[in-house]
């Protein structure tokens, strides 16, 4: 199958770079931003690597916003082998032990403090709890251990999920998006997820096999029984996907992906300028 020219995770980001440039990038004091997904299964129609494409398609825009307000902003190569504790009995799904993603985000850390850079922003782009508790732990740790103002990047509600709504400096929370109240959830591999990489990534959407998946109409009971991982996990959804993906549209894929850009760069811009001040 044919792929767009941006079909590469390490499009725009350092590992394009040459080490002046990355050099150069230090001096200037680049933001660093840091998506960090998984590689699981998500349904019969969208890749295993759904949950590093996202991140890696809004960081890229990102970048753009904070260019456009002449912000210098530079992307780590994605992480991709995360915590699955939820559809870890799928095929296709890989699990690292959170102490070994814990050690090598650190390192990661301290490979950038050497470098010269001294702000990083991590976007999750997997919405599993343990996965998310990790990448908080690591960006506190990288925080006392490397002395690199490392954060986590979260909506309102994973925040909610994450902290309890407790202030925490390693925290950067973007606005609340509008949506209209639902009966049934998306939440993995539905018509949110279907819809953004059909409009960064079309031909890795198995497109006949989406249309012709039903709507799971799960809700929010579903979704705790579902969050226990396992055999709960599989029973709840057999076919992987726990949304609507029949119902995914590229054009709102495309908005989403730039709203979401757009709340990411601004609650960073704030943070940094509220640590300026």
């Amino acid at each position: 199958m044919s792929k767009p020219a941006e079909y590469s995770v390490f499009a725009e980001t350092m590992a394009d770079m040459t080490y002046p440039e990355v050099e150069a990038a230090a001096r200037a004091r680049a933001i660093v931003l840091w998506g960090l997904g998984v590689i699981e299964q998500h349904g019969p129609h969208l890749p295993l690597g759904t949950d590093v494409y996202i991140p890696s398609a809004v960081l890229r825009r990102v970048r753009a916003v904070l260019a456009a307000r002449d912000r210098p902003s530079v992307i780590v190569p994605p992480f991709y082998w995360g915590v699955n504790a939820v559809t870890g009995q799928f095929p296709g799904t890989f699990h690292v032990r959170p102490e070994i993603m814990t050690e090598l985000m650190l390192d990661v850390f301290a490979s950038l403090k050497k470098d010269g850079f001294d702000n990083v922003f991590c976007l999750s782009g997997h919405g599993d709890i343990a996965h998310n508790r990790v990448i908080h732990a690591a960006v506190r740790l990288g925080r006392t251990r490397h002395g690199i103002a490392s954060s986590i990047v979260l909506t309102p509600a994973a925040e909610a999920r994450l902290t309890g709504g407790v202030p925490d400096p390693s925290v950067v929370v973007t606005r609340a998006r509008d949506e209209a109240p639902s009966k049934f959830l998306d939440i993995h591999a539905g018509e949110w997820e279907t819809s953004q990489i059909w409009a960064t990534y079309p031909d890795l959407v198995r497109r006949d096999i989406a249309r012709a998946l039903k709507s799971t109409d799960l809700g929010p009971n579903d979704l705790e029984v579902w969050r226990r991982g396992a055999e709960h996990a599989r029973r709840t959804t057999p076919e992987g996907y726990f949304g609507d993906p029949a119902a995914a549209d590229p054009e709102r894929g495309q908005r989403q992906l730039e709203q979401q850009a757009l709340a990411i760069a601004e609650a960073i811009l704030a943070r940094r300028d509220a640590d300026a001040a």
